[in-house]
């Protein structure tokens, strides 16, 4: 059904999926200003928002060439 390259591209997307929360993508004074605050419930969700937008190139460039590729494959 996949063939061995869908199956690395998904477990390297799985790999960022779960390594997300291991990974912080803030600016130093994002972090100064977020990490004195109480709860952290601000900082994670700043955190995560910036990873989000981060990926959304990365996905969309992966996209592009893979389709560029299959379309080169089959000429």
């Amino acid at each position: 059904m996949f063939n061995m390259k869908s199956k690395v591209l998904l477990w390297v997307i799985l790999i960022l999926f779960i390594s997300s929360d291991l990974v912080y993508g803030q600016c130093s004074m994002c972090r100064a200003v977020l990490q004195s605050e109480e709860g952290q419930a601000t900082a994670k969700g700043i955190n995560n928002g910036i990873l989000y937008l981060m990926a959304i190139p990365y996905l969309l460039v992966a996209v592009v060439g893979w389709k560029v590729i299959q379309i080169l494959k089959n000429k």
